[in-house]
C-alpha cells in the first residue's frame, strides 16, 4: 500500500510564495501519475495540478495557471507544488494524490492514494 504525506503548508501574505512537498513511504510511485488538489470549507475538493509519470506532461486548473508549478524528482519519489503570487482565494487544505495510472488526470476518482492534507492560509 502506498502512503502519502504532504508538508510545507502555512500562513503567508497575499502576493507571497509557498512550496508544498509530498513524499511516499513504503513503496515506489515512479510509474504513477501525481496530482495536487485543494478543498476549502464547505466546498468540493478541486483539481489544482497534475504531472505524468515521466515528469514531462503537466496540467493546471485555470485558476492557478501561470502562478503554480508542479514538479517531481527524477526518481519519482517526491512531488512538489511551487505556489507564487498567492491570493486569499487560494486558502484551502491541499492534498497530494497518487494514481496507479501513469498519465495526467484531473479527476479525483482516478487517484488511488491520498495524503492527509496540509493547510495553506493566505492573509491580506
Amino acid at each position: 500500500q502506498v502512503q502519502v504525506a504532504e508538508s510545507g503548508g502555512g500562513v503567508v501574505q497575499a502576493g507571497g510564495s509557498l512550496r508544498l512537498s509530498c513524499a511516499a513511504s513504503g513503496s515506489t510511485w515512479t510509474t504513477y501519475g501525481l496530482g495536487w488538489f485543494r478543498q476549502a470549507p464547505g466546498k468540493e475538493r478541486e483539481f489544482v495540478a497534475a504531472i505524468d509519470w515521466l515528469g514531462v506532461t503537466t496540467s493546471y486548473a485555470d485558476s492557478v495557471k501561470g502562478r503554480f508549478t508542479i514538479s517531481r524528482d527524477r526518481a519519482g519519489s517526491t512531488v512538489a507544488l511551487q505556489m507564487n503570487s498567492l491570493k486569499p482565494e487560494d486558502t484551502a487544505v491541499y492534498y497530494c494524490a497518487a494514481g496507479s495510472r501513469p498519465a495526467v488526470s484531473n479527476a479525483v476518482a482516478l487517484y488511488d492514494y491520498w495524503g492527509q492534507g496540509t493547510q495553506v492560509t493566505i492573509s491580506s
